[in-house]
């Protein structure tokens, strides 16, 4: 999922899982019309004749470029997704096809002229693929939407340790010299961790990875003669809603000259309607993401905004004077604000509970078995008359082809080893100096169980394509915290340790993933090694400079209610308080709600896991919930819409659907997520939208009339 997790609900404060079965299907039926009336072929066979480049020759500057481009594109888009819900879709797709699309075109325009050197391989593509979902990546596990921005003083104002004596020794303030500095301390070392595993990961477990897994179908597709003309045709449509997405997000522009305005404003249902968030905003990014996540995603968030805004905060708010103090803004956590965010806290805590034992017990299991049978795992499956089929034979080729080349370029575990250890005694040193709150004994004992927890990561992620990154971020927060205590900066402490942890796992998972998309494209370790390090670099550098963009255009970015709210700044920060302080600040009721939620959260996770199949599709997911409990934004309703156009669509021609669905949503949310750079370069300068439209009420539009007439006199 990536509300909690990456590629994940929040790609997870996060990203979804999102479009692998899209993508091997796809690659499916194009091998099935490539092989119609022919015996079974490998996907190798078919590749035979190309000449597979040395791993340095995968590594190309063309590849960059392309990769730098995108890779700051696909930053703002990430980097708006984090500051308003913190939803963040699987961007493969688009990163696959246009990285294809762009040195296709380049190799093609050489070619003409006579002066193309080296063709265009799936090899290639997968280290462009790979490099702009790092640097993108970034823009997410930099914490920017969330633990690295909630310690600025923006954030603590609005927490509830607002009035807290000791609130000045837990707030940092976003300075671009040393978000770039924490960056490349705590980006790489992730890297080094699990780089000596992979092996056992990919060849011996035979471990999945099915986000990893399904981009190697769309890369070995693209560069067939079938998936080239589907990918050109894929590219069009992408084309085609980007450039609606980009112009009508320039339209809406002239009409926001002041708050409230514009039609992201519209009340489409109604102002009662408008006012409890039930209304759509006009937005193309969401309507996209809303056709890139799960059906039952988008009805959970649903369900969420009418459990809230429409049932619970109404009947509380009715409450004021007898639960809360009266007159109280609605930001403060000792009023409605408090059960807003605090009740979300514990949807997300018990669905991330759950499933972080779940996930445990599972590999635990899962590794014990592997371990156990390991022999047995290596023998190749035969058919019911006991001798090899044509698919097995076609397995064993493919197989044969990936372990030659996935055990050639060796990475020397000395150099993980040494990187790993070099890096952490450089952490241990310089990250006290940038968070004074931070003890080095701290990072110390951090990168001692780090491993440990990657390994765990990593390996989850392969049987179930979920990261639990942000869980271990969020035990970081608990355990550091509640080491250094209140008195000590342990809020800072906290926020600080979790993006140390976050960045550790998340990346090794992330490498995993990219070896196991390498290992069937016949990518090299060592070129997939370095462009997941270029593009780390790449990301520290260009992540903070686009979060800085938006930091300086918009003074009002993290206030609840903003066109930028970044809503998981204001829960990570309160969970680095709940971990020094306790719950004793928390407004009457809330915490025995709490405990209900949280309760609500692991039942409805057992539910799901119990209740037969065709039942348990129906359940909606607690994180999900969860979100629309404190943004007040109304993007339910725009991503119910993109997959309710979806559903159409798939009842209507379900091949096109499934074809061209992730491509007009890529483009939709592209379109208006590169809006956001002239957006942000028009408010530096101080150009202001001319018109600002505003809907009001029969009575309301009269006495404005009546004000009006009485000036003109």
């Amino acid at each position: 999922m990536a509300l909690e997790n990456s590629h994940e609900l929040e790609n997870g404060d996060g990203t979804t899982r999102s479009d692998q079965n899209f993508l091997e299907k796809e690659a499916e039926e194009a091998d099935d019309e490539a092989n119609k009336g022919k015996e079974i072929e490998s996907v190798e066979m078919i590749f035979r004749d190309t000449v597979v480049p040395s791993w340095k020759g995968q590594l190309t500057v063309r590849a960059f470029v392309v990769s730098a481009i995108l890779g700051v594109v696909f930053s703002f888009i990430v980097m708006k997704l984090n500051l308003t819900t913190g939803i963040i879709p699987s961007l493969n797709v688009a990163a696959g096809l246009l990285g294809f699309f762009f040195v296709k075109t380049w190799t093609k325009v050489l070619e003409q002229c006579g002066l193309l050197k080296h063709p265009f391989t799936r090899q290639e593509n997968t280290v462009i693929q790979t490099c702009v979902v790092a640097t993108s990546g970034i823009a997410f596990s930099g914490g920017f939407g969330s633990y690295l921005f909630g310690m600025s003083d923006t954030i603590a104002a609005q927490s509830s340790d607002a009035n807290s004596p000791t609130r000045d020794m837990n707030i940092k303030n976003p300075s671009l010299s040393w978000m770039i500095g924490f960056l490349f301390i705590v980006s790489f070392i992730g890297l080094c961790s699990v780089v000596p595993l992979r092996k056992i990961m990919i060849i011996d477990f035979k471990l999945t990875y099915p986000s990893g897994t399904a981009t190697a179908h769309l890369i070995n597709s693209f560069h067939t003669p079938q998936g080239a003309k589907l990918a050109k045709k894929q590219v069009t449509a992408l084309g085609k809603f980007f450039s609606f997405s980009f112009l009508w997000s320039f339209f809406q522009w002239f009409f926001v000259s002041e708050d409230d305005c514009g039609f992201e404003n519209f009340p489409t249902f109604g102002l009662k309607a408008y006012q409890n968030m039930f209304y759509f905003d006009f937005s193309t990014m969401y309507v996209g993401v809303g056709m890139i996540c799960p059906h039952l995603i988008n009805i959970s968030l649903l369900l969420g905004t009418i459990l809230s805004w429409g049932i619970m905060w109404p009947l509380i708010e009715k409450k004021e004077g007898d639960w809360y103090e009266a007159g109280l803004k609605s930001s403060n956590f000792h009023g409605i604000q408090g059960y807003r965010v605090f009740t979300a806290i514990a949807l997300i805590l018990g669905d991330g509970l759950y499933n972080f034992l779940k996930v445990l017990g599972n590999t635990s299991i899962a590794l014990y078995k592997q371990l156990k049978n390991k022999e047995s795992r290596t023998v190749l499956p035969v058919g019911p008359d006991g001798k090899a089929t044509s698919e097995d034979l076609a397995t064993s080729f493919d197989d044969k082809c990936r372990k030659q080349v996935f055990l050639k370029d060796r990475i020397p575990t000395w150099l993980a080893v040494g990187g790993y250890v070099a890096i952490a005694a450089i952490a241990t040193t310089t990250l006290p100096q940038i968070f004074e709150q931070l003890e080095w004994y701290y990072v110390l004992v951090i990168y001692v169980f780090a491993p440990a927890l990657a390994f765990c990561n990593a390996y989850g992620c392969g049987l179930t394509d979920w990261s639990l990154a942000s869980t271990y971020g969020k035990l970081a927060i608990f355990v550091i915290g509640a080491w250094a205590g209140k008195s000590q900066g342990g809020v800072l402490a906290g926020l600080a340790a979790c993006g140390v942890m976050m960045n550790i796992v998340s990346t090794a998972s992330d490498l995993m993933q990219d070896f196991k998309t390498g290992y069937m494209t016949l990518a090299s370790p060592r070129s997939m090694f370095v462009s997941q390090v270029i593009g780390t670099a790449m990301g520290c550098v260009i992540a903070p400079c686009v979060f800085w963009i938006f930091y300086q255009a918009f003074p009002d970015m993290g206030v609840q209610g903003s066109e930028y709210p970044a809503p998981y700044a204001l829960v990570y920060r309160n969970l680095a308080i709940l971990g020094v302080e306790g719950f004793g600040s928390l407004p009457k009721h809330c915490l025995s709600l709490c405990y209900g939620f949280f309760a609500a959260a692991i039942l409805i996770n057992v539910a799901r896991d119990t209740a037969p199949k065709k039942w348990a599709r129906f359940i909606p997911i607690p994180m999900a919930i969860a979100i629309p409990f404190y943004i007040q934004k109304p993007f339910a309703i725009d991503m119910c819409l993109g997959s309710l156009i979806l559903f159409i669509w798939e009842k209507r021609n379900k091949k096109e659907a499934k074809a061209f669905g992730p491509a007009v949503a890529s483009g939709l949310i592209c379109g208006e997520g590169l809006w956001s750079v002239p957006k942000s370069i028009l408010a530096l300068v101080k150009v202001n939208p001319p018109i600002c439209m505003k809907f009001l009420s029969k009575g309301m539009n009269v006495k404005v009339d009546d004000f009006i007439s009485t000036l003109s006199r």
